[in-house]
């Protein structure tokens, strides 16, 4: 019987970062009482989002470092919000490292339909840009490790998503067959640019988008979805 592989992302895909992150940091926000400095947490919230997202796109790009990002993310917000203060961003950084893995809030169906892929004899794998000592947390809290076969981390092998180096190594290192395989995620440009520039097959996370305004045949919105979607990709090329 021919193997067929899944290949999913973690982070926005089936772990909801957003609300998992936004959880994290209002505890670790609230424990600091950082109200003090006259700042409220929705403002030092979205401060950080725009600055942590400027962040990953450098680190993406191999502009600066994990441990760069880790501290800066926290340090520019602190600055941006008229705050000066190594110390207090170097124990929000450690704080948020130890306690944003810990959430366990997935998007809904998540575990209904891997549960159901797995019984009808998928075999499933994550491929990550995320940081192997966070990933392999927010898994086991949150009741995916079973689900898969081998989580690739691109730190791992030193190559991020969209690179074709890091679909190349997870074939390898799962066994699976390029024609076999579809790649799952919500980030276009690594997820489903990378997977299609490597010629795998690939579906498209949209979960802000309704069902109505979904455009392309390879996009879905609600996991329900995959079950009528992946074996249609695999039947025939999208």
């Amino acid at each position: 019987m021919k193997s067929f592989h899944l290949f999913f992302d973690l982070d926005r895909t089936l772990w909801d970062f957003e609300s998992n992150s936004k959880a994290a940091l209002e505890v670790i926000f609230n424990d600091l009482k950082l109200h003090n400095y006259k700042i409220d947490f929705k403002e030092f919230y979205n401060t950080y989002v725009t600055i942590n997202s400027d962040l990953w796109k450098a680190y993406r790009d191999n502009k600066i470092s994990k441990t760069e990002l880790r501290i800066k993310r926290f340090k520019d917000t602190l600055i941006k919000l008229q705050i000066n203060e190594d110390k207090l961003a170097a124990e929000l950084s450690s704080l948020y490292i130890k306690l944003s893995p810990y959430q366990t809030k997935l998007f809904p169906n998540v575990i209904n339909v891997l549960s159901e892929l797995k019984n009808q004899g998928y075999t499933m794998h994550i491929i990550t840009n995320g940081f192997k000592e966070v990933q392999g947390i927010k898994l086991e809290q949150s009741g995916l490790v079973q689900y898969f076969d081998e989580v690739i981390c691109s730190e791992e092998i030193g190559f991020l998503k969209p690179a074709k180096e890091i679909f190349s190594y997870s074939l390898t290192k799962s066994g699976a067959l390029l024609n076999n395989s579809i790649m799952i995620g919500d980030d276009y440009k690594a997820d489903i640019m990378g997977a299609q520039n490597f010629g795998m097959k690939s579906l498209y996370f949209t979960p802000n988008k309704k069902q109505i305004e979904l455009k392309e045949d390879f996009e879905f919105s609600n996991f329900n979805q995959l079950l009528f979607l992946i074996p249609k990709v695999f039947q025939k090329e999208l």
